[in-house]
């Protein structure tokens, strides 16, 4: 089912950047055919030392985290903090199509790498940069992660946190990251396109604030309309009861997603075998069960209550209505969809690195995802990349001498 990706072939990609947000973009046009260059520091991105959830450093074996974030890149091991490691991005940057970083303002223009002067060196260069809070602006120097410039500062946190709780929820791991980086990918390959008519780069600019203001568009369209924000939680609030999730009998739930209700509830009545509310006057209409949301909802708790969560996925399975189970996430696995659709991918083993499973790109060409490829190690492909650019062995050891490499 899975071909090598070619949609950005002879693309190529100069990332410099940390963590997970930038470096996820770079690993999207990766996975469709770029060859992804990533300069990390000798020390190493301090995203390879992170322990969290059990997938970083302290698992064992592949560092997953670090492995979705950089598969299918190169990795060149340089420090640009130093005259002859800055020569050496430039060279590079001489062969780029695109230039990826999370960096600052501030350090890009120390670095003499911010877009003005990028832009007029190598006027082809299309300039990506992901920033937590943009790039303008009194905080576009402060240092910005998904959990603060996305779900705290962004709105999110307090979007899903029901009016009951003492504190917001807690975010899933790099949930604002992933989705910025998908953003910054669509950037980029809109960018490339305007590039192949005109040969002219551009500037693309995503923010993790951004990211949470477009994610959050229904609530703002709420407030931009002087309405006040509903609050998660208050199911009897809900203009459609056919929207809602319900509890099943062994204590699982499933969402219901009828937005037309009035097409689908007889037949949701008929498979609960409540045929009698189908009349019903409280009922029978999508004003009717607005105005009796309360009544509506404790009927259909009563129904879905009765059932186990198998019997509920069997009767709305044998009518064409919009429903889903909620699943765990280890459900995924073994979801048939998942499976189908290759969703999860699969890493070969190569040589003495093992092989692993990873979430796939959400996008495919051709009715087919992508071929995976592993990360790559601290610059695994530093020597590589030097001698393609025109450096010759006694360059390389000089620059290993001075330790602008390791």
């Amino acid at each position: 089912m899975q071909a090598t990706a070619d949609i950005f072939e002879e693309v190529r990609v100069v990332e410099l950047a940390q963590w997970v947000f930038v470096p996820v973009a770079g690993a999207l046009l990766a996975d469709w055919g770029a060859d992804v260059v990533r300069i990390e520091h000798p020390d190493g991105d301090p995203y390879r030392a992170l322990a969290t959830q059990g997938i970083g450093s302290d698992s064992g074996g592949v560092n997953l985290s670090v492995a979705l974030a950089n598969r299918g890149k190169r990795s060149l091991a340089l420090d640009i903090k130093k005259p002859e490691g800055l020569a050496v991005l430039h060279t590079l940057l001489e062969s780029a199509d695109v230039f990826l970083t999370s960096l600052r303002p501030d350090a890009l223009h120390r670095l003499g790498l911010d877009a003005d002067q990028l832009r007029e060196r190598y006027p082809g260069l299309v300039y990506a940069r992901g920033n937590g809070f943009g790039m303008r602006g009194p905080d576009a120097n402060h240092a910005g992660y998904d959990a603060s410039a996305f779900f705290a500062r962004g709105g999110v946190a307090d979007a899903l946190t029901p009016p009951e709780r003492d504190y917001p929820i807690q975010q899933r791991g790099a949930m604002g990251d992933r989705n910025g980086g998908m953003a910054i990918a669509f950037g980029i390959a809109g960018a490339l396109l305007k590039k192949m008519r005109t040969g002219k780069g551009s500037v693309v600019d995503v923010s993790l604030l951004a990211t949470a203001m477009w994610t959050l568009s229904s609530d703002l369209l709420t407030v931009l309309q002087g309405k006040e924000m509903p609050r998660p939680g208050d199911r009897s609030a809900t203009p459609n009861p056919l929207t809602s999730t319900y509890r099943s009998a062994d204590g699982r739930f499933i969402q219901l997603m009828m937005l037309q209700g009035d097409r689908y509830w007889p037949d949701l009545c008929r498979v609960l075998e409540r045929e009698d509310l189908v009349a019903d006057p409280r009922f029978n209409t999508l004003a009717a069960r607005r105005e009796n949301c309360a009544a509506c909802i404790a009927a259909l708790d009563a129904e879905f209550g009765k059932r186990s969560f198998s019997d509920c996925k069997q009767a709305l399975g044998s009518i064409d209505v919009p429903w889903a189970p909620v699943q765990r996430v280890d459900e995924l696995l073994e979801d048939p969809q998942v499976i189908a659709n290759g969703y999860i991918g699969e890493v070969p083993a190569e040589g003495d690195a093992l092989g692993y499973r990873l979430p796939a790109v959400p996008v495919q060409f051709d009715e087919k995802p992508p071929a995976l490829r592993r990360a790559p190690e601290l610059g695994e492909h530093t020597e590589t990349l030097l001698l393609e650019l025109g450096y010759d062995w006694e360059s390389i050891a000089k620059l290993q001498d001075g330790g602008i490499i390791p």
